[in-house]
């Protein structure tokens, strides 16, 4: 999946002349948290986010309207201020697994999308991802989460395949978790039933262990005295 399939298209941005109140009004008006700093049109050149605001904001005149003795006070305070230059960006042909490492590397929200030229293309956000791997998973749809713990072997992934289509049953998604023994995969299948009785019972009789996701979850949480 490339970013050009998932990134927001109609991003509001806004220039590094524009004021802080300005810009504040601007995140509060739209529900977003980021706005990407452009001049000569659409070139890149930073991005301003809510975090940054509320760093030079009194959390008070943040929140209320402009009616308290601070307003002159930072009525000339620009985005150029602020914000953050030349931020990190990706491309519309970067793939949104490369974006999700990042995102989770770099611990930020959301990052422009620029062409090779600089011009700024969209917005890529945690929340845009979810909706893409929410897509690719096919969750949206009714269905019952498994999980199967899996010899590392050739043919075991068929085996499991075959028992699930055998039973009429389609499936949505399939995630393959590592597993605290080196020769064991965790198999998550997600099938669009609700009825899956026959299923986990055929698969025991296979041999293969049937875990409870949530449960399993829960076992690779740290553990606290």
């Amino acid at each position: 999946m490339f970013v050009s399939n998932s990134m927001t298209r109609k991003v509001i941005s806004v220039n590094p002349g524009t004021t802080v109140i300005e810009a504040r009004d601007l995140l509060k008006e739209h529900h977003i948290r980021h706005l990407p700093v452009v001049e000569d049109g659409d070139f890149l050149v930073g991005i301003i986010t809510d975090r940054d605001i509320r760093s030079v904001l009194p959390a008070a005149f943040y929140a209320k309207a402009d009616t308290l003795p601070e307003t002159g006070k930072y009525a000339d305070l620009r985005v150029a201020d602020v914000m953050t230059v030349n931020p990190h960006t990706v491309s519309p042909e970067d793939t949104i697994e490369d974006v999700l490492l990042q995102i989770q590397t770099m611990r930020v929200g959301a990052f422009p999308v620029v062409d090779r030229k600089g011009l700024l293309q969209g917005l890529i956000s945690v929340r845009d991802l979810l909706r893409a791997f929410i897509n690719v998973l096919g969750i949206e749809e009714p269905g019952t989460l498994l999980g199967i713990l899996v010899e590392e072997k050739l043919g075991q992934m068929k085996i499991i395949v075959d028992a699930i289509t055998e039973e009429d049953i389609s499936f949505g998604s399939i995630l393959v978790a590592r597993h605290w023994e080196s020769n064991m995969r965790a198999v998550f299948p997600y099938l669009l039933t609700n009825n899956v009785t026959r299923v986990k019972k055929k698969l025991a009789d296979l041999g293969f262990t049937v875990l409870d996701p949530m449960e399993w979850a829960m076992d690779r949480l740290p553990k606290h005295d």
